[in-house]
């Protein structure tokens, strides 16, 4: 809560201006029930016609400085409201950048852009209200009764009795309210993550027949939703019939005895026609507070949730240190264990690898055998829970996250592209890279050979997630984007599972002739993308069970030697 304060301060202007116009249009919204009764007592009743042009006169001014002072605060509000919306999604899109992936993985992504766009959405109309009516809705309830005890004051005592009722109704809505927020946005989060599961997995889950299973899943998961929603929406229905009833029930009243009290001489007709739209004020007045309870108690269920990200400090902090050094390893795991948040055993365990500079070495294994969280380690995407990760002779952790990412390059399992141009992918990781260095780099990842066939080339547009291109296109493209970045390692986690064995082999020969300096991990369930390396390492159950050359392993290493059989790799 305490981060979101910080965010209203460039907007301190409006945040009094705003309420400055508002207060004044409450003012001059006061004055009308009183020169009402003036017009009527004075000018109607005396039939002075004159006098009641001039009361006109002057009440249709006090309307037209009223609209300007409107308009003045809300204007103010649409500024301060918008640039607030708009400087805590940045803060929250920075702060997400920043953060682990284990932290990442405990919000989860529905969950984050639920909280980026409807959390704050949210948090934007409370700031709009707060300049529009915060101050404005309890004036006129204040001004409007201190108008009214003026009139008259016994006739007062009746919203002395009215308001605490009135405050006692909100206050139990709120109470009632706040956990039920809560806990629809956490089953909005939950739906959202069906909804994204199978927009993203579409293709399996017709493939596998499962559209009735999901269907059932959304509907158990959205009717979950709904019934919450409803709940909140039956408790939030309740306010405006309950403080309506209460202050419908005072005007029945004043009007009763305010008849009384012009017959006894003590109030004029006038009087009772301002006491009377003094209740209305003080009604629509209490009515709009009860709906800022309502309001509030939303923006206070959301402000929680955005200000846990902005509160999370990241897991992962960088050193200083912004230059490599002249080390005869690239690569050095010491007693390195990894253990994944809410696991209770090791992903990897106890690893000791060196991995020389401009070495290729394979790393292989089984599903889950701690191949890919391995070599997440090097471009600290998590950190290791035990030992040391070096790079050049230096401990990662040291390195700021600059130096860092220069140094690595990394081309995940999954291929990642962007809505954008080929051009455009390629260019994130070299904003400045020419056409030449753009092709140089696509023909070592046997990218040219699709590209050149496309209308535009490079300029082809890649829609979201690239769908619009295979599998192998994809981990072409993103295999040429880690190339051209040219960093002194380069990492290949499983990058050619969706090419043929020919354009792989093309694909391995082409990066061994173009990165004699680099070093070269790869990752792959192969053995065929793994077998020309200077080095393989093979992983079971997070271990490194075995190290050498292809024809060594195959000696010595048991489960190379399966995987080996079963690929029918021996010869």
């Amino acid at each position: 809560m305490k981060k979101l304060f910080p965010f209203l301060k460039p907007y301190r202007l409006q945040l009094t201006v705003g309420p400055f116009f508002k207060l004044s249009e409450a003012v001059l919204e006061l004055l009308i029930p009183t020169l009402m009764a003036l017009l009527i007592d004075n000018g109607v009743n005396m039939d002075n016609r004159s006098y009641i042009i001039k009361m006109g006169i002057l009440m249709l001014v006090i309307a037209t400085f009223g609209v300007i002072f409107a308009f003045i605060c809300q204007y103010s509000a649409s500024i301060a409201s918008q640039g607030f919306g708009t400087d805590v999604r940045n803060a929250m899109f920075k702060k997400i950048g920043t953060l682990s992936f284990a932290q990442l993985d405990k919000f989860g992504t529905p969950s984050l852009i639920n909280r980026i766009t409807g959390d704050v959405t949210q948090l934007q109309s409370a700031v709009a209200m707060l300049i529009r009516l915060v101050i404005r809705a309890p004036f006129l309830c204040v001004g409007g009764l201190v108008m009214a005890i003026m009139i008259d004051l016994k006739l007062s005592i009746i919203f002395m009795i009215v308001i605490p009722l009135f405050i006692l109704v909100l206050f139990l809505v709120m109470f009632k309210a706040v956990p039920l927020y809560k806990s629809v946005q956490k089953k909005l989060d939950s739906l959202t993550l069906v909804l994204r599961e199978n927009l993203s997995g579409v293709r399996v889950i017709r493939a596998f027949a499962g559209v009735k299973r999901e269907k059932e899943r959304f509907n158990d998961r959205n009717t979950d939703y709904a019934n919450t929603a409803i709940r909140v929406g039956k408790i939030a229905a309740l306010t405006n019939p309950l403080t309506t009833i209460i202050m419908n029930l005072a005007a029945i009243a004043v009007i009763y005895f305010g008849g009384i009290r012009v017959n006894t001489g003590h109030l004029s007709q006038g009087e009772v026609i301002a006491f009377i739209n003094y209740i209305t004020q003080i009604l629509n007045a209490m009515i709009v507070v009860a709906n800022l309870v309502v309001l509030y108690t939303k923006a206070y269920a959301s402000a929680l949730r955005v200000g846990e990200v902005l509160e999370t400090e990241p897991l992962i902090e960088y050193g200083e240190k912004n230059t490599t050094q002249n080390g005869e390893n690239a690569v050095e795991f010491k007693n390195v264990s990894l253990t994944y948040t809410g696991s209770k055993v090791p992903s990897v365990d106890n690893i000791n690898l060196t991995i020389k500079k401009g070495e290729t070495i394979g790393i292989i294994g089984g599903t889950g055998s701690g191949k890919s969280t391995l070599i997440s380690l090097i471009p600290r995407f998590y950190d290791a829970t035990k030992g040391e990760v070096l790079i050049d002779g230096v401990d990662i952790k040291k390195y700021d996250e600059d130096t860092l990412r220069k140094t690595v390059a990394v081309v995940q399992q999954r291929a990642a592209l962007f809505s954008g141009t080929i051009a455009d992918n390629l260019h994130m990781a070299k904003a400045d890279a020419t056409v030449e260095e753009m092709r140089h780099a696509a023909d070592t990842a046997q990218a040219t050979e699709f590209i050149d066939r496309l209308e535009k080339g490079f300029d082809t547009f890649v829609s979201q997630g690239g769908n619009n291109l295979s599998g192998g296109q994809k981990q072409r493209i993103t295999i040429a984007r880690a190339l051209i970045k040219n960093s002194p390692i380069l990492i290949l986690d499983d990058s050619a599972s969706a090419l043929d064995y020919a354009t792989d082999a093309n694909l391995r020969r082409a990066i061994k002739e173009n990165t004699d300096s680099q070093t070269v991990i790869i990752v792959s369930q192969r053995v065929n993308s793994v077998k020309d390396a200077d080095r393989i390492a093979v992983m079971d159950d997070g271990e490194i069970v075995g190290i050498g050359t292809h024809k060594e392993l195959v000696d010595t290493c048991d489960i190379y030697r399966e995987i080996c059989y079963s690929q029918e790799q021996l010869d």
